[in-house]
């Protein structure tokens, strides 16, 4: 049996395209552990399995033994194996989690029928509270020919930090905060030296417990997160997977967050101020779900048995990896870890054009879900999509948009295979991958300017309200969250005084998911040129109960409107014929809770 009958495939949700901006500089980088001579299949003589037993305090060994006669159970149940004349394998504990679960390894494979009636028994023991497959999370990347700020990539490549279309408008938010004393932490591939990074990175660790995958000698978790390649051969992660050249994701997702700026080589990062805290959890292969719940922990300032304690927790938490199944358990009880930590958590959305909530860890509790946009601010025609999306994020749409326009421009190594062969590079990739990070780095600079840190629910709430409309609507089937990152919008909500942020409107552009509790307000303006004959402005949909009040010049409050629309529910309406050319001010105030709220302005 191959990794794959008892794995889920999951990516690191990126193309790659990379063309040198400038020629490369040669680096110097630790050498390569010699490679193991393990395959996949000799790696792994059975299943990993997570599970959670009600009693903690348990000894190792007898929690391998409710394993093994959950697999006794399973055995007999199952006429096949009953009667193969084989023993029932035997689990062996491996470790437990920074979230409390235990590790366990089974000394044999087991089919899918047997596995699937193995896991039915253990989740019917009274002691055990849940049990899942330790799964490989294993990536994939398409890759082409290589290829303001005095970074001269910034100029010409750069279209995603600039006030595009589809851009973040990093240029402006800029004047108020670069992300100066914040941490994130980049949960990938490692990152490698680069002399346009290596001034913002944090030593990191090295979470990876399997040689196979690390490409180091042991199964030891070390410090550094030196990404050794992760390319890999025909066959060696699967039958049927095929060769691939080595990505190196986290490097450029990390540049993305914080590439040195202003310095006259390269490119530009969003929070080029901040550090990166590198936590690698994915290598050849992949990466397995256990190793990077006990990374999120650790990178939250957690603590993991048998790793030292992180000294410089981070704030904020980037994850440009997912795939196709519900949030699993072990997942979401470590995001909450982190979450409870005061650490916000911004995942990348998936790149199968298809429902978010079949994705994880987009579909998990308590994290940011973005999406990825183009350089026109329409959705990439591989994001995904759904209801549980925060908001979009530049991803690059690819070929459709042309190169550079198609891409995220940052960092690379420009190796095939081990870093220790290649130099420093740039390359332009495409993906959620890519549209997380620039998240992440926002929220770094409304963190570095915030005069109380941000928990990570008050973070989401501010990214999600300051946003700029979509260019062209939406449509209702294929959400993609209430608009596209604006780094200059957060950062002035992030700064005014309360009541005071304003969210500008587009003609015509709908504007959804406005939420909020009873009693709470957001403001939005729209401007109305001379010869407008009507301006209509309307909510409608979602829940709950929302009141509208307009005022030309000034911001309304509910005692003071020029026009106002307060019938119960959400569907409100105030027309203004003949309107006064200026700048008309739009109140939405919750007379109840309310949830899902759309909001349109429409100047004729």
């Amino acid at each position: 049996m191959n990794r794959n009958d008892h794995f889920l495939r999951l990516t690191l949700l990126a193309a790659t395209i990379a063309t040198a901006l400038a020629a490369p500089a040669a680096i110097a980088a630790p050498r390569s552990q010699p490679a193991s001579n393990q395959t996949a299949a000799s790696s792994e003589a059975g299943a990993r399995l997570i599970v959670k037993y009600r009693d903690g305090k348990l000894s190792p060994s007898a929690k391998a033994r409710t394993v093994d006669a959950a697999a006794s159970r399973a055995r007999a149940l199952t006429p096949a194996s009953a009667q193969s004349g084989r023993a029932s394998p035997k689990a062996r504990h491996m470790r437990t989690l920074g979230v409390g679960a235990e590790l366990l390894k089974l000394d044999s494979r087991l089919s899918p029928t047997e596995m699937n009636a193995l896991l039915r028994e253990l989740k019917s023991d009274p002691a055990v509270a849940y049990v899942e497959v330790d799964r490989l999370w294993q990536h994939t990347g398409i890759a082409a020919p290589q290829l303001a700020p005095s970074d001269p990539g910034y100029a010409t490549n750069q279209w995603h930090l600039q006030n595009t279309a589809g851009g973040m408008n990093a240029t402006a938010g800029w004047d108020v905060s670069t992300g100066a004393g914040v941490v994130v932490a980049v949960l990938d591939t490692g990152i490698v030296p680069h002399a346009d990074m290596n001034a913002n990175m944090l030593e990191g660790y090295d979470f990876i417990s399997d040689p196979f995958v690390s490409r180091r000698a042991t199964n030891a978790r070390v410090p550094g997160a030196y990404d050794y390649g992760d390319w890999t051969a025909a066959g060696e992660c699967s039958a049927t997977s095929t060769a691939r050249n080595s990505s190196f994701h986290g490097t450029h997702v990390a540049g993305t967050v914080a590439e040195v700026s202003n310095n006259g080589i390269g490119v530009a990062g969003v929070a080029f101020n901040a550090k990166v805290l590198p936590v690698r959890v994915l290598g050849r292969c992949g990466g397995y779900t256990s190793d990077i719940a006990d990374a999120i922990v650790w990178a939250s300032g957690g603590a993991v048995p048998g790793v030292p304690t992180n000294t410089t927790p981070a704030e904020v938490i980037n994850m440009s990896l997912g795939g196709g199944q519900a949030c699993p358990s072990i997942t979401q009880a470590a995001i909450d870890s982190a979450v409870s930590r005061g650490t916000t958590v911004v995942v990348a959305a998936g790149n199968s054009n298809s429902e978010v909530a079949n994705f994880s860890p987009a579909s998990c509790n308590n994290v940011i879900s973005v999406a990825a946009g183009r350089v026109t601010g329409e959705r990439a025609g591989y994001s995904n999509y759904g209801t549980l999306i925060d908001l979009t994020a530049p991803g690059g749409g690819g070929g459709v948009d042309g190169n550079p326009n198609g891409y995220v421009w940052q960092a690379r190594n420009s190796s095939t295979t081990s870093p220790d062969l290649g130099t420093d590079t740039y390359s332009g990739f495409t993906g959620t991958s890519m549209a997380a990070p620039h998240v992440a780095g926002v929220a770094a600079m409304v963190q570095s300017v915030a005069t109380t840190p941000k928990t990570p629910a008050q973070m989401e709430a501010l990214l999600k309200q300051a946003v700029r409309p979509f260019p062209i609507a939406i449509p209702a089937s294929t959400p993609i969250g209430t608009g596209l990152l604006d780094a200059k919008l957060a950062l002035d909500a992030a700064t005014a005084p309360p009541g005071t942020s304003v969210t500008p409107l587009t003609n015509k552009v709908r504007v959804t998911g406005i939420s909020g509790a009873a009693g709470s307000s957001r403001m939005f303006s729209i401007e109305v040129p001379a010869g407008t004959s009507l301006l209509n402005v309307m909510t409608f949909g979602g829940t709950g109960n929302v009141g509208i009040y307009v005022k030309a010049d000034a911001q309304p409050t509910t005692s003071d409107a020029g026009w106002r629309s307060v019938r119960p529910g959400n569907n409100e309406t105030v027309r203004v014929s003949s309107p006064v050319p200026c700048t008309y001010y739009v109140l939405v105030h919750g007379t109840g809770d309310f949830s899902n709220v759309t909001l349109e302005a429409r100047v004729d």
